[in-house]
């Protein structure tokens, strides 16, 4: 009934974000400022306090750096063999990308964080990592090659460097391997910042989320949702008992792939020929009904 109450909690908060928004109260500029404060400081100090006294040793193995590859892989294979026939390639090209795309910053780590141990939380940490620098290239791969859009990849990969997500895992994890020692009030003050990741993304999320009903296609979106949180948790399942991982590194792995579509999808939609509004849809319905599976993901592993 925990974990249940905490995950109502969330879609409340993100349903708050939607009223917000629609209420005018929460327009564009304070979104922006309101994400720039989850994305810069509070999901930074939440990685960096999960990873500031472990080893990378010790959380990032050859087993799940390469479970971890085959199930985004996979899953982006399957999501081109269910949406290749699409007419529209805008359309096409959003489709298969949402299909494997996961919100791993803003809903996945804050997630693990909040109902899991330290240990869960610092191997989720890693699964951020691993995964955004494989998910983000092969995304705006995608859309680029099939829109015919014009994306400096080379200038998104370099912006990585810059990601403060990637940066503060980096650090956190140097000082866990070097033995740096972090003052116990620093450590407790960036915990607090830290806690703050969760309701900030999930207000951010509700206050970007636009649904025109008329315009749905049941089919396409139904089928995203099917691949995304449906068989890409159940496929990271399979793959980690397989695998046979410790307790710590199946939770992980298991809950973060079973995390909604990005809210990031639909800004490279909007900058790389996608169709924005069945982005922003998709967006929506993964979270929304991700409230239902993450449930089910976290009962189980738990």
């Amino acid at each position: 009934m925990e974990v249940l109450g905490r995950l109502v909690a969330l879609l409340v908060v993100l349903l708050a974000g939607t009223g917000l928004r629609a209420s005018g109260l929460l327009d564009a500029g304070r979104t922006a400022r309101l994400n720039a404060v989850a994305y810069f400081v509070a999901l930074p100090a939440l990685i960096f306090v999960s990873t500031y006294d472990q080893a990378i040793g010790g959380l990032l193995s050859v087993t799940l750096l390469g479970g971890l590859l085959f199930v985004l892989f996979t899953t982006a294979g399957m999501a081109w063999l269910v949406h290749r026939r699409r007419e529209s390639v805008g359309r096409r090209s959003v489709a298969v990308v949402q299909s494997y795309h996961s919100n791993l910053g803003y809903l996945g780590l804050p997630l693990v964080a909040a109902t899991f141990s330290g240990e869960v939380t610092a191997i989720a940490s890693v699964v951020l990592g691993v995964v955004t620098l494989t998910q983000l290239p092969l995304s705006i791969l995608v859309l680029s090659t099939l829109n015919g859009a014009d994306a400096a990849l080379g200038d998104e990969l370099r912006g990585l460097a810059k990601n403060p997500v990637l940066a503060s895992l980096i650090v956190g994890l140097s000082f866990g391997s070097l033995g740096v020692a972090v003052p116990g009030t620093v450590a407790s003050g960036l915990d607090v910042v830290g806690s703050l990741a969760l309701p900030l993304a999930l207000l951010c999320v509700g206050a970007s989320l636009e649904i025109d009903l008329p315009s749905i296609d049941f089919g396409a979106t139904g089928s995203v949702i099917a691949l995304k949180i449906v068989c890409m948790p159940a496929l990271a399942w399979l793959v980690f008992s397989t695998l046979s991982v410790d307790a710590a590194t199946f939770t992980a792995a298991v809950v973060m792939l079973g995390t909604p579509t990005a809210v990031s999808t639909y800004v490279f939609a909007a900058e790389l020929g996608g169709d924005e509004e069945f982005a922003s849809l998709n967006v929506f319905a993964t979270t929304l009904i991700s409230i239902v599976t993450l449930f089910v993901l976290i009962t189980l592993v738990g």
